[in-house]
């Protein structure tokens, strides 16, 4: 077969390949720049916040502080006292947790029921728990506190916030006393019986 009359094939060979282009970048706006600086900004400042709230429930990070009604429904007073000092407390390595706070009248009356089979008679319960009726805790005026080193520290520097403790025979239990800021926190009652407030 003649080269005239055979049939050729051709053969492709491939062309090198030219550099990709990529559109050119420009730098980035001062208004982008000021933008993930205010989104930086914002997200620090949560973080901030549920960090130092999480001391202060003993909730683990990311729990909603302000829904736990023990905490949520404790007079305003007392709870920004509590949070002052708790983030003064984070700064010598304590943890102060609220470990009751806010009760509900239902919750109270539990725990006396509870108390006085504990105690065997009403009048002993009586020194560990108030009747809804007397109680600080129902009237969002108390906070049982616990944590390593937490009363401790409380009792060293609770007064520099209001912060005292109330009976003798309860070191947990805290309240707001505004004046102990000036004058240190005032005599502690040997336990509930004696406290007018809920005797009365």
């Amino acid at each position: 077969m003649s080269p005239s009359t055979a049939t050729r094939t051709a053969v492709r060979r491939p062309r090198p390949s030219s550099p990709r282009s990529f559109p050119s970048l420009s730098p980035p706006s001062a208004l982008a720049v000021l933008a993930v600086v205010a989104v930086v900004a914002v997200v620090a400042v949560l973080l901030a916040a549920v960090i130092g709230l999480q001391s202060t429930t003993g909730h683990s990070a990311g729990s909603p502080y302000d829904d736990d009604p023990a905490i949520a429904r404790l007079d305003p007073a007392l709870r920004d006292a509590l949070r002052r000092a708790t983030t003064a407390a984070a700064g010598d390595g304590v943890v102060l947790h609220v470990n009751s706070g806010w009760r509900s009248p239902e919750h109270q009356a539990r725990l006396l029921r509870e108390a006085v089979k504990e105690y065997g008679s009403a009048e002993e319960a009586a020194r560990w728990v108030a009747t809804p009726a007397t109680s600080p805790h129902v009237a969002g005026d108390a906070v049982d506190i616990g944590g390593s080193g937490a009363t401790a520290w409380l009792s060293a520097h609770g007064a520099a916030y209001g912060l005292c403790q109330i009976y003798d025979n309860e070191p947990w239990h805290y309240e707001l006393r505004p004046a102990a800021v000036a004058g240190g926190c005032p005599e502690r009652y040997a336990d509930p019986t004696h406290d007018p407030r809920v005797t009365s």
